[in-house]
């Protein structure tokens, strides 16, 4: 029996999402871009001369997430850690300017805040550096952030974890969080290298790539899919999953179900930050009362408008309610 979902339950789910709150737990980055133009090259090295003429900054990491939630129309508090630099004062004045609650965000002056910088000429991406460390947060930043969720756990209808890899989520944290989001929807983006972390939460929202080395096989075709799923709902002890596939839209599995749902998106600028906004608006409108696969669809369209904008930029509410009127509805499993 294929899923029925109808515009007017999404619209008004989206309508609800006003009444929602999410902590999101997760690495924070500051994405800063250089733009300017490149005709020559350097008489140096073989490499192109930018000649730079503005920069901007956009929120980045689990701040795009939160981000996405407060743009769709919910509330968010972010949970991370930040240096004690320039780019932490930029990055919390930010989002506080987006009304982002950073009332759990923790400082450490030991680590720098993560910075990934751009150099943009004519559109074109011509060089990234990464001010980070990888390296595990200290123990007595991690009693902290337990101490603050234990506190406030009980005002958030769902978590998100969001770990890029950059220290914040780790198996000492997430052991001690596990036992105070036992009662709660929490949904994970996963790195690759981090899936023994993961068990016992509601869904994992992995790209095929991520999926992959979580299986150890390729995911080519729907059989291959469909094993990979069943794979990781039985070894992470999963309610749900979502696999990103691109182009190819997302599959959303549970026990009972396997359904694939096409991409909406009509034009591919951007992909980066599009994983943010899937799992922003899937964790919110899961706790909004959706089931997973309505959920899942509603966060396909959401991801069909941000790849068309270049740079990490959230979904806002109206877009959403415009994609849901233009949809066909169409929910159904196909041939991957």
């Amino acid at each position: 029996m294929k899923p029925v979902i109808t515009k007017s339950s999404l619209k008004k789910v989206v309508e609800a999402f006003k009444n929602k709150r999410i902590l999101v737990i997760g690495d924070l980055i500051l994405d800063q871009y250089i733009w300017g133009d490149a005709d020559r090259l350097s008489p140096e090295a073989p490499v192109p001369v930018v000649w730079a003429k503005r920069k901007t900054h956009l929120l980045g990491g689990s701040a795009n997430v939160a981000n996405n939630i407060v743009s769709a129309g919910g509330n968010v508090s972010l949970c991370g850690v930040a240096g004690e630099d320039e780019n932490a004062d930029l990055l919390l004045s930010m989002l506080k300017e987006k009304n982002i609650d950073t009332s759990f965000v923790v400082n450490e002056k030991s680590r720098p805040t993560t910075v990934k910088t751009r150099v943009l000429a004519h559109s074109q991406q011509m060089l990234r550096l990464d001010w980070e460390s990888q390296e595990s947060i200290h123990p007595d930043i991690i009693n902290q952030i337990i101490a603050l969720v234990k506190k406030n756990i009980d005002s958030f209808d769902g978590v998100i974890i969001e770990d890029y890899g950059k220290g914040v989520i780790n198996a000492h944290l997430l052991n001690r969080l596990r036992p105070l989001l036992r009662d709660k929807i929490v949904t994970v983006d996963p790195k690759e290298e981090h899936f023994k972390y993961y068990k016992q939460f509601t869904s994992l929202t992995p790209n095929t790539k991520e999926a992959e080395k979580a299986v150890f096989f390729k995911l080519k075709n729907t059989e291959s899919i469909l094993k990979a799923a069943a794979i990781m709902l039985k070894k992470f002890k999963l309610k749900s999953l979502l696999i990103t596939m691109g182009e190819k839209g997302m599959g959303v599995f549970t026990k009972e179900y396997s359904y694939h749902i096409p991409t909406t998106a009509l034009e591919v600028y951007d992909v980066s930050g599009a994983g943010d906004t899937v799992i922003a608006v899937y964790t919110l409108a899961l706790t909004a009362g959706l089931e997973y696969y309505e959920a899942a669809f509603l966060s396909n369209l959401a991801a069909g408008v941000v790849v068309g904008k270049l740079g990490t930029v959230p979904i806002t509410k109206e877009e959403l309610l415009e994609m849901v009127e233009k949809s066909a509805l169409k929910c159904e499993l196909e041939s991957f």
